[in-house]
This record gives structure tokens, sequence and C-alpha cells, in this order.
């Protein structure tokens, strides 16, 4: 395996904002996202990465960016460093395949959340109120029903700790209702066009989650798209309502972590190399089985 790449840098500029995954990078009328081998789980940055993952998750929104690009506006300008300023083509080793060059976007302060099976916050919401976001739903669902039409579920972008779900009726209070609606029609129709490609090449997609913004007033796609740190992917061949799926994202590391007794309060156990071995198959099967390439 490659070293894991976990912080980028440059000797004269720094990034805007290093998020749990991603190094930002301010260039005046663009921005430089950077997808590092940082991995999170349960609000916590490893401290060791997993090689590649940022390579496979930039590669992956590409690949949807592309595909959904008759749907809904995106902010891609470039992902060849050719077009990034100088100092990121010489240090490429950092910087290259991992990033993208984007148009800077007037962000809305929600998550746009598409559920089309009950797995996560959704199920455990479910089971106390029947709901999930203000949305009733039949009774009698058990985990990973798939919900007859897929419902949007908005959440507050917490700084810390887990995003908040809310109801729509909550989202347009903090918002424009006209450009929430807009976005959640987008929203709805990209995650209706990837479950059924993901259908045909073997994988559920359970849930998703997507960041839009502005750009000149038009409601614009941005960030990441439907890769397995946003999304839930299953195999389709293994799915069994009723329980737990098997999944193609990071849920072995949470499944590994519980069984170390770490209290999730303080910094976690170093993923050892079998975990990390194992969690990097995962999203390099999940990118060759949606894209049909073998570039991992």
């Amino acid at each position: 395996m490659n070293k894991a790449v976990c912080e980028t840098s440059l000797p004269n500029r720094k990034p805007l904002a290093r998020g749990k995954v991603r190094d930002i990078y301010d260039l005046g009328d663009a921005l430089i996202i950077v997808a590092t081998d940082r991995l999170s789980a349960f609000d916590w940055v490893n401290p060791v990465g997993i090689p590649d993952k940022g390579k496979i998750l930039t590669a992956m929104s590409l690949f949807w960016f592309e595909q959904t690009a008759s749907l809904v506006n995106n902010h891609l300008i470039s992902a060849d460093i050719k077009d990034f300023p100088a100092d990121f083509q010489e240090h490429a080793d950092q910087f290259d395949g991992r990033s993208m060059l984007v148009k800077k976007c007037r962000m809305f302060p929600v998550e746009f959340v598409v559920r089309g099976y009950l797995a996560g916050s959704g199920l455990k919401e479910y089971r106390q109120t029947g709901s999930v976001c203000g949305i009733k739903l039949p009774e009698g669902l058990v985990e990973a029903s798939k919900l007859e039409t897929p419902i949007f579920t908005p959440a507050t972008k917490a700084t810390d700790g887990h995003d908040l779900n809310i109801s729509a009726e909550e989202a347009a209070k903090i918002m424009d209702k006209d450009l929430l609606d807009t976005a959640v029609k987008a929203a709805l129709d990209v995650y209706l066009f990837a479950r059924e490609y993901a259908a045909s090449r073997g994988i559920i997609v359970c849930d998703t989650k997507f960041e839009f913004g502005t750009i000149d007033g038009k409601v614009t796609l941005a960030d990441e798209i439907l890769t397995p740190d946003s999304s839930r992917f299953w195999p389709a061949d293994r799915y069994q309502p009723g329980k737990a799926q098997p999944s193609y994202d990071k849920q072995y590391v949470r499944d590994w972590l519980e069984t170390t007794g770490w209290d999730k309060n303080s910094p976690p156990p170093p993923l050892p190399d079998d975990v990390v071995e194992k969690t990097r198959e995962k999203y390099v099967e999940a990118y060759r089985q949606l894209t049909g390439k073998k570039d991992f």
C-alpha cells in the first residue's frame, strides 16, 4: 500500500481550513479542496489514515459529477493538477489525484440528506416516534426497510459533534424557501438517478448527504457527492431487511472501535494494520464496482 497522506502543506500558502477529512485552500476567486487520507469515526479523527482514501473519494465524486451534470449545476472547474497554481504542481505528491479546483459557492446552512432505506439516525428516530424529520412513515418498518418513496431529511451543519436532524419546515426557517425547494428537487433527482445506476452495478444506495449553495444565484451542488463517506452503500446480493447490512463504508472501522473499550470521549486508539487494509479494500471495491474502473 501507498503511504497515507493525512495532512497537506505548502511553504508559502496556508490552508483556509482543515476539516475532518479535507484541507481547503483559498485562491481568491476559487478553492482547492483536498481529500486527505484522514478518517473520522464517532466524530474523532483517527491518528492512522487509510492509504489512497482521499484519491478514491475524489475519483468517485468526479465520476458522479460527470454523470449528473445534466441534472444539476456543480462547482467543479478541474481536477487536473496542470490547471492548479505552480506551488501545488511542485508538490504534486501531496495533491495530485486527491484535489479539485472548484468555484466558490455561497453555501446553504443545511445538509441535504436523502433516504431511500431506513438506517442510522433515521431508524433511531422512527423507532422512537414513527417519523423521520417530521415525516410520518408506515407502521411496521424494520431496519433497512426500503421506503416507498425516498424522503428529504435535512440536518443542521454542526461545527463540532453530530449534525442534528430537523424538519423541512425548520430548514425553511433558516434559508430561503425557494432556494430550498430547488435544492431539494435536485437532491432527490440526483439520488434517484444514482440509486438506479448503482442498482445496475449491484449496489444499493441506502442514503446520502449532499451540500448545495449558489453561484450567481443558481443552485449548485458542491463538496463531495455519493462517496462511501457521504453515503451508505450496501451489496445488493446480501440485502436482508431486519438487520444491519454489510456495507462498503467505514462501518468496519466503527465496528472495530466498538470492540476496544474506547469511551468515545477521548482520542481514539490507532487503527491496526489489518483494519486499515480491510477498510481500504472496501473503499476500493465500492469504487470499482460503481465505476467499472480499476484505477486503484
